[in-house]
């Protein structure tokens, strides 16, 4: 297949890419505004691949997408772009709106406009995967509130409740592609994922943003009282499982993707702690590095993932456990020096944003 990955040089597109061409015969056109968080760098070890192309095109620029579906003969889509952070979005929800809602109900035309031109076989095999967040289902209940609360995950039948600007735009975006689906028979299917993590993190996230604030030797916030509680995907994992669900899952249905990683945020980061603590210790231990400051508004408590449809109808289960993936991660940003000097001589410079004080 000739595959469009939107969002390739960001953080979970990237590893898509990388695990289509490194375990797949397939080719891959990576369309990517190049963002801050978009960085070509994740790339590197398949950029000069004859199966690999780039090209440079913002997902709302209709006749610059028309040129790549037909310019790649695309037969597949899988939807990564996005603005994808939470306190990013508290502080310029437009660009949210813009990028997730707008951008996808343009591709969305753009696709359904080159799918609707196809011959047979071409047009029944089309696919157009969008790959969306847990955290359009809300929040579930938090174990200090109900001694049963970890019976209740979220679902491919959960309501959603979005909490959050970032939440409502990918929960829009959802719709749409099912309504486009429902409407004019595109061929669509959606994922919903919980918390990822590994290499390549743009550092703005709370795993590699705590490696990177300890080898500093700077404070690890910690939001509230960092009680709230994910569920943690090792991004490769998910590479394997968003490509299964694109060759193997049925159009029209929606897939949950998690990795059974239920942790608290404080817990995160004692463990990202004493991995450093082997890895690369210094005189006091990191976990003295540990503030707590003001909470994120409207953080949701909880979310975890009920991946048995995943497991059942495609047979993908989580490779990597919390521990392994984790010391994988740590190790990688030790091991990467140049990478992430590299991502923070730019504009981002390891503070938090959002309407909230370190």
């Amino acid at each position: 297949m000739n595959i469009l990955v939107t969002g390739g040089a960001g953080f979970i597109g990237s590893a898509v890419v990388r695990y289509i061409i490194e375990h797949t015969k397939d080719s891959v056109v990576n369309v990517d505004k190049l963002t801050y968080a978009g960085n070509l760098e994740n790339l590197s070890g398949v950029s000069n691949n004859p199966r690999y192309a780039f090209e440079k095109v913002d997902i709302c620029n209709r006749w610059d997408l028309d040129r790549v579906f037909e310019s790649h003969s695309v037969d597949a889509v899988m939807h990564l772009a996005a603005e994808s952070h939470v306190d990013r979005s508290i502080e310029g929800p437009a660009a949210f709106i813009e990028t997730n809602f707008v951008g996808t109900y343009t591709l969305l035309e753009a696709a359904r406009a080159y799918w609707s031109l196809l011959s047979e076989p071409l047009k029944s095999g089309f696919r157009f995967h969008h790959i969306s967040t847990d955290e359009v289902y809300g929040e579930l209940p938090h174990p200090d509130d109900d001694a049963h609360a970890h019976e209740v995950l979220f679902t491919e039948k959960t309501a959603y409740a979005p909490s959050s600007p970032y939440s409502a735009s990918k929960a829009g975006s959802d719709h749409l592609v099912r309504a486009w689906h429902k409407t004019y028979g595109l061929p669509t299917l959606v994922t919903n994922c919980s918390n990822n993590y590994g290499p390549y993190h743009f550092p703005e996230k709370l795993i590699p943003h705590t490696i990177l604030n300890a080898l500093a030797g700077k404070p690890l916030p910690v939001y509230g009282k960092g009680d709230n509680i994910r569920d943690w995907l090792f991004v490769e994992d998910h590479a394997r499982a968003l490509y299964l669900a694109l060759t193997k899952g049925r159009v029209g249905e929606t897939y949950n993707i998690g990795g059974h990683n239920e942790l608290t945020n404080i817990d995160v980061v004692r463990r990202i702690c004493k991995i450093l603590d082997t890895l690369a210790p210094r005189e006091t231990a990191y976990e003295n590095l540990i503030t707590f400051v003001t909470d994120r508004p409207g953080h949701d408590r909880r979310y975890a993932i009920d991946a048995d449809k995943m497991e059942k109808e495609l047979g993908w289960k989580p490779q990597e456990t919390f521990e392994t993936g984790l010391r994988k991660t740590v190790q990688w940003y030790l091991d990467n020096k140049t990478w992430w000097q590299n991502v923070l001589s730019g504009d981002y410079k390891l503070a938090r944003i959002g309407g909230v004080t370190n």
